[in-house]
C-alpha cells in the first residue's frame, strides 16, 4: 500500500513538473524564434477597437510586443501617449499593428455616416425614394450619376389654349461624390467602407439597422455652385435619379432622351 501511494505521488510531481516546463517552453517560444534577430517593441491590437474611440480608451485592447523589424509598418505606435487626443479613424481588428495613420484628430472624424467635404465644393442633400437611389445601395463615399427629368408646358397656342407638354432625360452630372448616406429619419445609411480618391474618408464599417418604414433617403452630394443650382431645380420642379457610377464607369454616349428620341 505505502509502494502505491508512493508511486502516485511521484507520477503527480513529474506531471506537476512537466506541466511547468511545457509552460515555460511555450512562453519562450517568441524569444527564442527572435534570438538574432533585431526586434522592435511596438503596440499590437488584441481585441477589437471601434472606429471613432479615443486613444485613451485603447490601454485595455491593445498589447505591446517584440516584432522584427523587417515586419514593421510604417507610422506604427511605441507609447499611446504620444497620440494624444486622436481617435481611431477605421474599426481596429486584433492582431493588427497599431499606426498613427489610422488615427485621427476628434474634430475630423465624422462617424459612421459621413466623409469631408472636398475643398471648393458645396453640399446639397436630396430627399428621395429608394427606386431613385440605386436601391438604396449608395454609402457615403461612393460616386453616382446624377439623371435629372423635367416636364414643361409649351408656349400657349393663339387661340389661348394650352400648348402640349415636353419632357426631357439627361444623364447631367458623372462620378457625383456621396458625402453622407441616411434614411429620412437620420440613420445612417452605408454598411462599408469606402475611400475617396482625396484619402480623406471617414467611414466605419458599422451597419445601422433600417427603423423607418417610408423608404425614403437622404442623399447629400458635393458639388460646385452651377451644377447644384441645376440639380436643386430638377428636384423641385422634376425629378433626380441616380446610378451607382463608379470611377471605371463609361461616361461616352450620354446625350438626352425625349418623345422624339426614345425609339430611335
Amino acid at each position: 500500500m505505502k509502494t502505491r501511494l508512493l508511486g502516485g505521488i511521484a507520477a503527480l510531481l513529474v506531471a506537476i513538473i512537466g506541466t511547468v516546463l511545457l509552460v515555460s517552453y511555450v512562453q519562450n517560444a517568441d524569444k527564442r524564434a527572435l534570438a538574432g534577430t533585431e526586434t522592435e517593441t511596438i503596440y499590437v491590437v488584441q481585441q477589437a477597437i471601434p472606429a471613432g474611440t479615443p486613444a485613451d480608451k485603447m490601454a485595455a485592447s491593445v498589447t505591446k510586443k517584440e516584432v522584427p523589424k523587417v515586419a514593421l509598418a510604417d507610422n506604427n505606435v511605441t507609447d499611446l501617449g504620444s497620440l494624444g487626443s486622436k481617435v481611431t479613424a477605421v474599426a481596429l481588428v486584433p492582431g493588427e499593428q497599431l499606426l498613427t495613420s489610422r488615427m485621427v484628430d476628434e474634430n475630423a472624424f465624422l462617424g459612421p455616416s459621413r466623409i469631408q467635404v472636398p475643398a471648393g465644393l458645396q453640399e446639397i442633400t436630396l430627399k428621395l425614394p429608394i427606386e431613385r437611389v440605386a436601391g438604396g445601395k449608395v454609402n457615403a463615399g461612393d460616386t453616382v450619376g446624377i439623371f435629372l427629368s423635367l416636364e414643361e408646358a409649351t408656349t400657349t397656342g393663339t387661340d389661348g389654349q394650352a400648348g402640349s407638354k415636353s419632357s426631357k432625360t439627361q444623364l447631367s452630372f458623372h462620378k457625383v461624390l456621396v458625402t453622407a448616406s441616411q434614411f429620412s429619419d437620420g440613420a445612417a445609411a452605408q454598411t462599408e467602407s469606402s475611400t475617396t480618391s482625396s484619402g480623406t474618408s471617414q467611414v466605419s464599417s458599422t451597419t445601422t439597422a433600417k427603423t423607418q418604414t417610408d423608404d425614403m433617403y437622404l442623399i447629400t452630394i458635393a458639388r460646385n455652385s452651377a451644377d447644384a443650382e441645376r440639380i436643386v431645380y430638377a428636384a423641385e420642379f422634376g425629378k433626380v435619379y441616380m446610378s451607382k457610377e463608379p470611377s471605371d464607369a463609361v461616361e461616352a454616349g450620354a446625350s438626352y432622351v425625349d418623345s422624339s428620341r426614345l425609339f430611335r
